[in-house]
């Protein structure tokens, strides 16, 4: 269980933008603009409408212009290190690589995440009636139960829970792999309760295929899905899962082939299903794309990069994190929170979140495979130094 019993609120932090010299390495890292979620209290500010920015210029390739920002970024005996994982006074959220359940007997948000010390000891939970103030409601499913496929040295990540309506069951689909990333598979485990515990069931590979960043969702008749990268990261796979939640069906579509994309995040708007991913580069921060679809078993369409605001070496870098999960907003249809970690190669049990807001609307700036102008709506991720959830 976790140390700390009291409520924790959410705080939003942003350093100052400022131009820095390095003179060991590089003759200057540009303007730093990042966002913390941390653990503190909440800020506020308006969300803005979306509107289409001007198109992007770049002198330079655009990797090259912010390599030296992710060397710097890697580099735990950076000076500017502070900057980008500030000091943290209380005991941080540990619900990395999660995702967050709204349970409507409760009328509560539970967010699950990896809980890390040395290395990952289980799935944490947070429980929340507002999304600012969280309890904590300790590990819900320890890795000692997964036996020797998740002990300190191998990995369990980025689990995600749903409700099943027919079973009365809550049902966890998370990431377990060895040490190597050779066993790449997914673990299933199910509850009465939110808060757990949870039983550990098992593992497999879906559909007989490796199965590393994977994630689920539920859509609105209530057939779940997963997703997940497959074939060495070079590509996507998605299918339904069975009545009962626990196993796939045997249906699947290869999706984003040869694409290198990871750390998908599926949500769905107007009949309209969208997803969030990264490219593969490790626990280096880079670009967002957002691919859309009619039918959620494809064909899917590339839109573009999310990002708005902030620096262009922030945008090509997603604010500097990683996408885990988008949150519909009860009672606000179109209104999102972006999730994001900011990893801590380091020292992972350190890493941060970024939440932003999501909106959807305006012209994509992307053209599809025929060079058109794509038919999908912008989806944007607003930058904001600090910002207030709209009330329902």
């Amino acid at each position: 269980m976790a140390d700390d019993p009291q409520p924790l609120q959410v705080e939003l932090l942003q350093p100052s933008l400022q131009a820095w010299y390095r003179w060991s390495r590089v003759a200057m890292v540009g303007l730093l603009l990042m966002l913390q979620l941390l653990v503190a209290s909440h800020r506020n500010v308006h969300v803005p409408q979306p509107s289409a920015p001007p198109p992007l210029r770049h002198k330079h390739s655009p990797q090259a212009a912010i390599k030296p920002l992710i060397d710097e970024f890697l580099d735990e005996n950076s000076p500017l290190r502070h900057l980008f994982f500030p000091d943290i006074k209380r005991n941080p959220i540990q619900a990395h690589g999660g995702g967050v359940l709204y349970d409507e007997t409760s009328h509560t948000y539970y967010w699950y995440g990896e809980y890390r010390q040395v290395g990952v000891i289980g799935v944490g939970c947070y429980s929340s009636k507002d999304l600012w103030t969280w309890q904590n409601q300790g590990i819900v499913l320890s890795a000692q139960q997964i036996n020797n496929e998740t002990h300190k040295s191998n990995m369990l990540e980025r689990p995600k829970v749903i409700y099943n309506d027919k079973t009365g069951k809550y049902v966890m689909w998370m990431h377990v792999d060895d040490v190597h990333y050779r066993k790449a598979a997914v673990g299933i485990a199910i509850s009465d309760r939110p808060t757990g515990p949870f039983q550990y069931l098992g593992s497999r590979r879906p559909h007989g295929f490796d199965s590393r960043d994977m994630t689920i969702f539920k859509d609105d008749n209530g057939v779940a899905y997963i997703i997940y990268s497959s074939k060495m990261n070079t590509e996507l796979h998605i299918g339904p899962l069975t009545e009962d939640y626990l196993d796939v069906q045997p249906n699947m579509r290869r999706i984003l082939v040869g694409q290198r994309r990871e750390a998908p995040a599926v949500f769905k708007y107007q009949g309209t299903y969208y997803m969030i991913t990264s490219a593969c580069t490790g626990w280096a921060p880079n670009e967002a794309k957002v691919d859309a679809a009619e039918s959620i078993m494809g064909p899917w369409e590339t839109i573009g990069d999310p990002c708005i605001g902030g620096k262009e070496m922030f945008r090509l870098t997603t604010f500097l994190s990683q996408s885990t999960f988008v949150l519909p907003l009860l009672g606000l249809p179109g209104s999102y929170i972006f999730m994001a970690d900011r990893w801590n190669p380091a020292e992972l049990s350190d890493s941060r979140y970024v939440w932003l807001p999501l909106a959807i609307g305006g012209r994509s700036l992307e053209s599809n495979s025929s060079g058109s102008q794509s038919p999908w709506p912008r989806v944007s991720i607003h930058w904001h130094k600090k910002w207030r959830l709209p009330l329902s």
